[in-house]
């Protein structure tokens, strides 16, 4: 036993060495924590779990302690996850999980109220206001504006713009905007409690009118030309997404909508989430500027809610009674789909347990979707 001992003495030093245990470092502790935490969050309280569990997951592979050279980590060229994790810096992922998107989404009630496309608009100025913020702060107008568009509240366009100006902040950003996307129960309930009264809150929004299978096939196409040609840059976000919706929508090609809208688009996800959660090793991601980022980031998804709140109080100044909005759906503007959307629907039960918002909330949430890949094409027509 005691020969057995000091064995172990004599080889603890180099056991430790060749694990890479000797490379830990407090930063890799604080991300597996951080990634530990995300993963909680999404088992316990069901904040985004397809979102948080892979990407908390991802954290804990990216904070594994190794020796350089074995080959295995996310920026080492030639292994597994850095082939994987080019989806993410080539540009790959974003389109394919926009192409999801389109064949899942219904945009009947932005069809059947297209004025509701104006509260989406509002709600991206929170893009903006982070990035006058950002610049404010020292940052490029590159690093600003892959910053802003956080605000979207949406992962794949803040993965598509970062990558495009800033790719050195892209594990910072892409953590960023997926951690606000899951918290939405969390941040836009007090502020919309805080903007709107009582009366507002039960505000009784007129029954949409029908759509018909014609004029939802006609939205993809026209929506496609439209955008496009006023933001070319924004074509691989928006392009797939309109097709995805033209697949959705034109009764013939269900089965290749339904492979868009569920194997594919959940490959990505985990794909997407895991090298995220991956590429935010320590060593290349605790830094200042990432703190500044996750400030900016909160700083601009509560501009966003707010916007979309106030511009529809604004807005119902001009309206007839008849055709007045509920505030409350306006902080579906922002691109977190659906679960904005199910925010207002829940907030206007509790006040009215008669009154569903979700069909109305839907409108403004689906063109956030196509609003902050229009800001992102302007993004990067002015600073790409």
């Amino acid at each position: 036993m005691s020969s057995f001992w000091g064995f172990l003495a004599e080889n603890l030093e180099t056991f430790y060495s060749f694990t890479g245990v000797a490379n830990a470092t407090p930063g890799h502790l604080i991300m597996i924590l951080v990634g530990l935490l995300f993963i909680f969050l999404a088992i316990r309280y069901e904040f985004e779990p397809m979102l948080l569990i892979p990407i908390g997951f991802g954290m804990l592979i990216g904070n594994i302690p190794m020796l350089n050279g074995l080959q295995v980590g996310i920026y080492e060229k030639g292994s597994v996850l850095n082939i994987l994790h080019q989806g993410v810096l080539q540009g790959w992922y974003p389109p394919l999980i926009f192409l999801g998107i389109g064949a899942m989404t219904d945009f009947t009630a932005l069809i059947s109220n297209p004025k509701l496309m104006l509260v989406g608009a509002a709600a991206q100025f929170g893009i903006f206001a982070a990035y006058m913020t950002a610049l404010q702060l020292g940052f490029t107008p590159t690093e600003a504006g892959a910053i802003g568009i956080i605000g979207g509240a949406d992962g794949p366009t803040a993965i598509f713009l970062s990558n495009r100006l800033a790719p050195h902040l892209l594990g910072a950003i892409a953590v960023s905007a997926y951690s606000y996307m899951a918290l939405v129960p969390v941040i836009q309930p007090p502020f919309m409690r805080l903007l709107t009264t009582k009366k507002e809150r039960v505000m009784r929004m007129k029954r949409p009118r029908q759509v018909s299978q014609t004029e939802k096939i006609i939205f993809p196409i026209a929506g496609l030309l439209l955008t496009t040609m006023l933001v070319p840059p924004a074509l691989p976000l928006l392009g797939m997404l309109f097709f995805g919706n033209l697949l959705r929508e034109s009764g013939v090609t269900k089965r290749l909508a339904d492979t868009a809208k569920g194997p594919l688009i959940d490959t990505i996800t985990i794909l997407l989430g895991v090298t995220v959660g991956a590429s935010t090793q320590a060593t290349e991601f605790l830094t200042g500027s990432s703190v500044l980022i996750f400030g900016l980031g909160a700083f601009s998804f509560v501009v966003a809610t707010v916007s979309g709140v106030l511009f529809v109080k604004f807005f119902n100044v001009f309206l007839k009674p008849e055709n007045k909005i509920n505030p409350l759906i306006g902080n579906a503007g922002v691109s977190a789909v659906p679960d904005s959307a199910r925010i207002s629907q829940t907030l206007g039960l509790e006040y009215d347990p008669t009154n569903y918002l979700l069909m109305h909330a839907m409108g403004p949430n689906v063109a956030g979707v196509i609003g902050s890949a229009v800001a992102a094409g302007i993004l990067l027509s002015f600073l790409g």
